[in-house]
């Protein structure tokens, strides 16, 4: 049984290294079961590649597609290119797709159009929101698919509805949720927090990248003031994605209180969001492991595709309404925020059920 497993963004890396080690872990003379891993080379600033393969302790890719930067069109048709060589030259059985960015779709369509049965990890979620690029592949991916694992019972749901076989939808659990419990005894203080005089629930976490936000200057830097405003003299640091930096240069505006530090390693993440009074997003992964490390969660968007982190974890959607921005940094200051409920088969073990089922799968 030879699977072909792709990863190509940040959030990817995370979601294939549980994988790896529960197909490793299985790995036996009778399973017969190995995977070759393929990086497209979506995300290729060592920020945002090779530190997760370091410190998750990802094997190196058997390939690096090394498509690097380009319209979502360049790089989908450049994956695709690249990608149809590789499985010329090395064809599995199966090609494996996690989460919902470019090289999702791209190596989907790819694979499929060479014959080659398709599994999507992470499969079934939904926002709704067709102006996200992430929407359109998960729609897509879904769409030409062959096996199905899902997060949540909603994410089933939805892939039912549409239209898929019962017999093909796994309802597994999340495997963001497996890494994270697998590394929180090896998460660590990152280089910066003494100098800024960090400690523990004495500062806000703040990660905003969507292009919804951050493209209209005027609004992003608004809703940077909004925020601060808000917070009063509490510290925030703020990871900068790459194109984020490039507009915050365009801007004059001083942030007193804002601590501007380069995009975060996986640990050195989670050390600040398990440590930070509350966690301010537009990110749908981070309130997946915000809820399960039980800090409060302010989203920056009207919808998610992740609902269980809010009807069962710590995440609350503002959008950009003033309105629901103060109220959900009032019941942070009064202290009434919800805590995290029991979110199912959010256990640390959604990779190990991923494997067994696709040994069922291909051996009966």
């Amino acid at each position: 049984m030879k699977i072909t497993i792709v990863a190509g963004a940040r959030p990817n890396f995370m979601k294939i290294s549980p994988i790896i080690r529960a197909i490793e872990k299985l790995q036996t003379p009778k399973s017969q079961i190995s995977y070759r891993l393929i990086h497209t080379g979506q995300h290729y600033d060592a920020n945002l590649s090779d530190t997760f393969f370091e410190e998750l302790q990802i094997p190196q890719p058997n390939k690096n597609l090394n498509i690097k930067s380009g319209s979502q069109a360049e790089q989908t048709a450049g994956i695709m290119i690249a990608f149809e060589e590789e499985l010329i030259e090395n064809r599995p059985d199966f090609v494996l797709v996690v989460g919902d960015v470019t090289s999702t779709m791209a190596c989907a369509i790819t694979a499929k159009k060479a014959s080659i049965s398709l599994i999507h990890v992470e499969a079934g979620i939904r926002s709704g929101d067709l102006t996200m690029p992430e929407e359109i592949n998960r729609m897509v991916t879904d769409s030409i698919t062959d096996y199905f694992f899902t997060t949540s019972d909603i994410a089933t749901q939805n892939l039912i509805k549409a239209g898929h076989s019962k017999e093909n939808v796994f309802f597994v659990g999340n495997v963001m949720i497996d890494t994270l419990l697998q590394n929180l005894n090896r998460i660590k203080k990152p280089a910066f927090w003494d100098d800024f005089d960090l400690a523990p629930n004495q500062y806000y976490l703040l990660t905003i990248h969507r292009p919804s936000n951050v493209d209209e200057v005027n609004s992003f830097i608004e809703l940077l003031m909004e925020i601060s405003a808000h917070v009063e003299e509490m510290p925030i640091v703020f990871p900068v994605h790459p194109r984020t930096q490039q507009i915050l240069l365009e801007t004059k505006k001083d942030f007193p209180n804002f601590h501007f530090v380069e995009p975060q390693g996986y640990l050195s993440f989670i050390y600040l969001l398990k440590n930070s009074k509350a966690i301010l997003t537009d990110s749908g992964g981070i309130t997946e492991e915000a809820s399960i490390l039980d800090v409060p969660c302010i989203t920056f968007r009207s919808t998610t595709e992740r609902p269980e982190t809010c009807d069962l974890g710590t995440n609350v959607l503002v959008g950009n309404d003033k309105k629901k921005i103060s109220e959900a940094f009032q019941k942070l200051k009064n202290n009434q925020w919800e805590k995290v409920k029991n979110i199912p088969l959010w256990d640390g073990k959604a990779s190990e059920r991923i494997v067994e089922q696709l040994l069922r799968i291909n051996y009966g």
